[in-house]
């Protein structure tokens, strides 16, 4: 079991931390700019995409919970069939959202009520980055689809093919051709295009027959379509209020200064980092416990949520200690503005617990959507983010910055808590395992 997860473990982890090393450049280039409120207008528009985007995280997490059972259990048809339907959704939620970018990005800035030197900057990167939509949403399924099939090795390719090229082409505009916020938002946009391009050729050379099925309409196509609905909307609950959760978290530090939200922007990247390490535990999770809970194995399923943590918990601890050791390193190369240094070393030591208290949250996460226990991951998050505001409003004033940091923290280790409790009252009971 311990080689079976770590073979998809590591490559997911390679594959994962291309992710969060793209978007140090882009802050990066931004935090080496003459006004920092370049730094807060990329975080403030990345903030907007993922708070977009990840809603559309439902595809990737409900399509891979699906697919691995389907894969568990050897069911083609189903494979191919969930595929088929995840795209329709896929694409149609990328056409709502070009249709009503105007709407969108008036919601958004009205929500930020940031100072109009970072408004200038955000429009200009929004306005371009939009349309990068159906090529991100549609490769979300691709990702899900791939890690449901076992396949980690395509999303390595394919995280590689996507993130290279963004930092190779966000440089390019903004170091070479000057275009600040913009040179990095055209860089994303053609790096997406570039990944919807990659998982379509790599599809029809490794998966024939099915690349073959995929485009011919079957009768079978809607059926079970409102199961997988019902699934997918949980999860985007979930996935909303999480988002609406980290989103507050931004505008309020940027509320208080446009150099604390810069040092704040910073400091996310560490745990973005550490995020996107752990969850290539989590995504092997999702794969092996899917795969033998389609099997109907419990043996196994419980085994695989033991060595799941067991990896998770040691890649946690090895993410503290980097954070103790080079925080401040990291710090001084993502900009040369030493006050934003000074602010964001005051508030390292959150980074520091941080994988800690995540990795519970993280794994749990990649356990239930391979049950596809949607439901209990909705009521989970819903409970947490209700703690979260309610220690915001509470703190609010008292501690400063550290309150946020507090509130965030204690936000994650209530959703590990609840979700270790549902397992053991509501998940076990509920699965129909040999």
């Amino acid at each position: 079991m311990n080689r079976e997860l770590l073979k998809l473990a590591i490559l997911n982890i390679l594959s994962n931390l291309t992710i969060p090393l793209v978007s140090l450049v882009d802050v990066g280039l931004m935090g080496h700019l003459a006004n920092s409120s370049h730094i807060v207008a990329i975080g403030f528009g990345v903030m907007i995409f993922n708070f977009v985007y990840w809603s559309f995280g439902f595809l990737r997490m409900g399509t891979t919970g699906v697919i691995s059972q389907a894969f568990g259990s050897e069911d083609t048809k189903g494979i191919v069939t969930t595929l088929q339907q995840s795209l329709f959704i896929a694409l149609i939620g990328a056409s709502l959202l070009l249709f009503s970018q105007h709407y969108l990005y008036a919601f958004a800035e009205y929500l930020i009520s940031a100072e109009s030197s970072v408004n200038r900057s955000m429009s200009l990167y929004f306005e371009i980055r939009i349309w990068a939509a159906p090529a991100t949403i549609v490769t979300y399924v691709f990702t899900g689809w791939f890690l449901g099939m076992q396949n980690s090795k395509a999303v390595l390719y394919l995280t590689l093919v996507v993130n290279l090229a963004n930092a190779f082409f966000s440089y390019l505009f903004v170091v070479v051709f000057n275009y600040g916020n913009q040179g990095v938002a055209t860089g994303t946009l053609i790096a997406q295009y570039l990944g919807l391009v990659f998982c379509i050729v790599y599809l029809r050379l490794n998966y024939r027959k099915i690349a073959l099925l995929l485009f011919k309409f079957s009768s079978d196509l809607f059926g079970g379509f409102k199961s997988l609905m019902l699934l997918n909307g949980n999860i985007f609950i979930r996935t909303f209020v999480l988002i609406t959760v980290l989103s507050f978290f931004k505008t309020q530090a940027g509320n208080i200064s446009i150099e604390i939200g810069a040092a704040n922007i910073l400091l996310l990247e560490f745990v973005t980092i550490s995020a996107y390490g752990i969850d290539g535990f989590a995504f092997a999770a999702e794969s092996i416990s899917g795969k033998y809970f389609g099997k109907g194995n419990r043996a196994l399923f419980l085994k695989s949520i033991r060595v799941s943590f067991l990896w998770g918990l040691m890649s946690a601890l090895v993410f503290s200690i980097a954070f103790i050791l080079f925080g401040k390193n990291i710090l001084g190369i993502l900009t040369d503005k030493q006050m934003i240094i000074d602010l964001a070393i005051d508030y390292l030591p959150w980074l520091i617990i941080a994988p800690l208290v995540n990795s519970i949250a993280f794994v749990w996460d990649g356990i239930y959507i391979g049950a596809t226990a949607s439901k209990l991951m909705r009521n989970s998050m819903i409970f947490s983010g209700l703690i979260f505001f309610v220690l915001f409003y509470f703190l609010d004033g008292s501690f400063g910055n550290h309150g946020i940091w507090l509130s965030l923290t204690l936000f994650m280790l209530c959703r590990g808590i609840i979700q270790t409790i549902l397992f053991k009252t509501s998940l076990l009971k509920s699965l129909a395992l040999q």
